[in-house]
């Protein structure tokens, strides 16, 4: 194992770790991790979108609003917490005059809304397995295209967004989703539904990574950020919760899950 690999491996377990102590705990401790990743997530998109210093800080104060609202303590995941959101976007989109400034408003704010409305679902068992579910299937895409993708090869998915992506690791993604979907309807009771839709958030999450890849390669840059070792920014570690949090809520809610 090269130096590199190893400081990549050793950040995300840890980084795994930090998760599931939060997601464990949930409430406040977990609304503030999310919290935090949000914020930070809206500076990289700033940078990425090429946006001033001033309108960098001024969108990343401006998603702080509904987060905080978000507050198990506070509204939580309400209709209040939904318009202070879309105020946010309206008042970035105003002032800087940036569409896609204004776009990462929503983009970070709707999948910690997702996320905590998932964890909050009663009884706190069902909560914490739905919101499990939704960021487990992630980490298992990202394994099942890694592997699947080194040990295949074979055609390119998007070779123009990301060289690396092979039609090969979406398969392999999809099937580690589906895998652990039936393990947890197996073992902890998650609705056969849900577990059959994990192939289809598996194809969400690789959508999320293809779309910040996308962002990078027109900003020139290799990573959304050099906070996390081997790892990059933020973004590069939450682009697939990004697009599967928000889909696997409205699956909860289509079916009658939550």
């Amino acid at each position: 194992m090269t130096g590199e690999l190893r400081t990549r491996a050793i950040v995300g377990v840890i980084l795994i770790l930090v998760a599931m102590a939060a997601l464990l705990t949930g409430g406040i401790l977990f609304w503030l991790l999310l919290v935090v990743a949000a914020v930070l997530m809206q500076g990289e998109w700033a940078d990425l979108s090429r946006s001033g210093r001033e309108h960098r800080r001024l969108s990343m104060m401006a998603v702080s609003v509904p987060l905080a609202i978000l507050c198990p303590v506070a509204a939580g995941v309400s209709w209040l917490a939904f318009g202070l959101m879309m105020a946010a976007f309206f008042f970035v989109l105003i002032v800087a005059r940036s569409l896609r400034l204004a776009l990462g408003v929503l983009y970070v704010c709707v999948p910690v809304m997702a996320l905590l409305f998932l964890r909050g679902q009663q009884p706190n068992g069902y909560g914490l397995l739905l919101a499990f579910w939704s960021l487990g299937l992630v980490w298992a895409t990202d394994i099942g295209a890694y592997f699947a993708g080194r040990s295949i090869g074979g055609p390119k998915l998007a070779p123009r967004v990301s060289p690396s992506k092979t039609w090969a690791g979406l398969g392999g993604g999809v099937i580690a989703a589906l895998l652990l979907g039936f393990i947890l309807n197996r073992w902890a009771g998650l609705p056969a539904q849900l577990a059959a839709a994990s192939g289809l958030l598996a194809v969400a999450a690789q959508a999320g990574d293809l779309l910040e890849s996308w962002m990078k390669r027109q900003a020139g840059v290799k990573d959304s950020g050099a906070l996390l070792p081997g790892h990059g920014g933020v973004m590069d570690r939450l682009d697939g919760v990004v697009t599967t949090a928000p889909i696997a809520a409205l699956l909860c809610l289509a079916m009658g899950a939550a």
